[in-house]
């Protein structure tokens, strides 16, 4: 009886683990579902804009944004289930790769030509460099990250380089879904396509009009300087010390829930300004970094003089 018994519950822990394997992969395939559903929604827009019907353009174009969000979602999730039950594995890795590649490289790049550029011939040879660029980071970021990630550690990494901790929590250069959720939160704010955007503002008495070309030109900006954060060798907040075991579960579920609400009530403006603060704090840490550098800097040679 203890022997069958004893099987019988060792096959019950391998089909266990075998669906624990299977959850974060299932979380990751509808990372792809959304990636590829954004990009059939972002057709859909396209379509209407040389149909010259706006509204039904703006309405799929908002779409195929909130399914990057999604995706951007299930990438942070997929992660944190699989080391939260110690699922991680190598196939897992590459699967997920593959699916930031559609989600965040080839449905924002396709978000951002369609929506910002159509309908705008003397953007088109830029549309084109702007959609490129943004997935070709995106891809060598991945590359990068994979290389890094799959890079052992020695043993006593921890003990004999103090900031080995501290590397395990940031990224190096702006992480895709990041950089995806900036272009896809642009477009959630304002679905209306670039083409029929021309706003007026009135400062000081002054009356300032921003043109559609105008706004591309915003566009190509922006899509540049995230290509060239992805790739750079900044440093970003990855969030891994959040979790179940974090020090302050009750700020952290009154944050979660504080967030849930802004999200549900205001996600034009909340995920506009969350991904917009992300972004910025690579370059905002390096400058701060600097300064405090040059402040420090005259006060040591002050020190060795004396």
């Amino acid at each position: 009886m203890n022997r069958g018994t004893e099987a019988k519950q060792r096959l019950a822990r391998r089909r266990l683990r075998k669906g624990v394997y299977v959850l974060p992969s299932f979380i990751t395939c509808i990372n792809i579902y959304m990636g590829f559903y954004a990009v059939v929604e972002t057709l859909k827009g396209y379509k209407f804009i040389a149909l010259n019907e706006p509204e039904n353009a703006a309405r799929h174009f908002d779409i195929a944004a909130l399914c990057i969000g999604w995706s951007v979602l299930c990438d942070f999730l997929d992660g944190r289930i699989a080391r939260l039950v110690n699922a991680t594995s190598e196939f897992g890795v590459q699967l997920d790769s593959l699916a930031d590649v559609l989600s965040f490289g080839i449905a924002p790049a396709v978000l951002i030509y369609a929506w910002g550029f159509s309908g705008l011939p003397s953007f088109q040879k830029l549309a084109w460099g702007a959609a490129f660029i943004h997935l070709i980071c995106c891809a060598l970021r991945l590359a990068r990250f994979n290389v890094q990630a799959t890079k052992p550690l020695p043993s006593d990494s921890y003990t004999q380089d103090p900031n080995a901790k501290t590397a395990k929590r940031f990224f190096v250069g702006l992480p895709t879904p990041a950089a995806a959720g900036l272009l896809a939160a642009v477009v959630h704010f304002a679905p209306l396509p670039v083409v029929y955007q021309e706003t007026s503002y009135r400062l000081f008495g002054w009356t300032f009009t921003v043109t559609p070309v105008e706004w591309a030109c915003g566009l190509f900006v922006l899509a540049l300087t995230l290509a060239l954060l992805m790739i750079s060798t900044l440093r970003f907040n990855s969030f891994k010390d959040l979790g179940p075991y974090t020090r302050h579960p009750q700020v952290a579920l009154l944050s979660l829930g504080l967030l849930i609400f802004l999200v549900y009530n205001y996600s034009e403006w909340t995920l506009l300004i969350l991904a917009t603060l992300y972004a910025g704090q690579g370059p905002a840490g390096k400058l701060a970094g600097l300064f405090r550098r040059k402040v420090s800097s005259p006060t040591s040679v002050a020190e060795t003089v004396q």
